[in-house]
């Protein structure tokens, strides 16, 4: 059984919509405009999308914003980030799997209501199996070429706070049980100020069996620029082909620095949606994701109140993939 890459036919695609304040505070009617212009150019572009809305008032404001073509469907979840507490899918060319994994709160730093359980209700709701493996992870920590590879963080999937009695072996082997992740690109850290302890999707995506996509640091102040450097170097001693797309630059609110990133993008059966930040550099940026993504259209939406929330596109998603023999 093995997971395949976000670029394999996809049934339909999971979102979370913004309901909580206390997550976004001053920010939750933008990030909520945000998202709703996700799903709604996902779902315009011919894929179902199901967004995934807590109660009725949710409901009606999801309505007013969104697309007719975007389907909502009412459940109990906690922070919007599908990506780490929805289903793994994996497949075996004969029948899928939704694996589930323990889930604390990112290292017991954000619990809230319905996260430990949205994974297995969005699983039987397709209809999929679903079978719990004995460890903690969120699928934003990792990342896969469809070939057996993946890439991943130790900032993160070494970090004492999701598994201090796996040692990085034992990770490996479990990647490989669970997931059929037969070999394991370590990066170092993701970007500073991320709140997940350096999830891979925001630093680092595979484009294409071998192929990795990683930032590149945009003026002399770009905060991320050793661990841009130090990611590219691991990559390329590793033997993956290493493809760069500028970074957004220098992102802050109010003197913090923000873990911004055009590569928390989210790929799509016909579309590849790109969180852009409101800089100079956002037109470049999703120029350098178009040219990875020849038979996609790309497109980039501002993300920025969603990214005050914690996460961007790719986090608040989750693909449910076609069964492929």
């Amino acid at each position: 059984m093995r997971m395949p890459p976000e670029w394999h036919p996809q049934q339909w695609l999971w979102i979370g919509f913004p309901h909580d304040p206390v997550e976004w505070p001053g920010f939750l009617p933008r990030a909520q405009e945000q998202i709703a212009a996700f799903a709604s150019a996902v779902a315009e572009s011919g894929q179902e999308v199901r967004l995934i809305v807590r109660d009725e008032a949710n409901a009606a404001r999801a309505r007013a914003l969104c697309s007719a073509a975007v389907k909502l469907e009412m459940r109990r979840y906690g922070d919007v980030w599908l990506r780490d507490t929805g289903p793994l899918v994996v497949q075996d060319g004969q029948r899928q799997i939704a694996r589930r994994f323990g889930f604390n709160g990112w290292g017991g730093k954000y619990l809230m209501d319905g996260d430990q359980e949205i994974g297995a209700e969005l699983a039987g709701s397709a209809g999929l199996p679903v079978e719990t493996c004995d460890w903690v992870l969120e699928g934003g920590a990792l990342d896969g070429d469809g070939t057996g590879l993946v890439v991943t963080t130790e900032q993160c999937l070494l970090n004492p706070n999701r598994n201090p009695h796996l040692t990085r072996a034992n990770i490996e082997a479990r990647l490989a049980r669970d997931l059929g992740y037969d070999r394991v690109l370590w990066l170092g850290d993701g970007l500073i100020n991320d709140h997940t302890d350096g999830h891979v999707d925001n630093l680092a995506r595979f484009v294409a069996p071998g192929v990795l996509a990683l930032p590149r640091a945009t003026g002399a102040d770009d905060p991320n620029a050793a661990i841009y450097a130090d990611a590219k170097a691991r990559a390329e001693a590793f033997g993956v082909t290493v493809r760069e797309v500028p970074s957004p630059g220098r992102v802050e609110t109010d003197g913090r620095i923000e873990p911004a990133s055009y590569m928390n993008f989210a790929i799509t059966s016909k579309l590849v949606v790109v969180p852009t930040s409101g800089t100079a550099h956002d037109a470049d940026g999703v120029a350098a994701v178009a040219e990875l993504f020849p038979d996609r259209e790309v497109v980039g939406i501002l993300a920025d109140a969603v990214l005050a929330g914690g996460g961007s596109f790719h986090c608040a998603s989750q693909q449910m993939p076609v069964l492929k023999s």
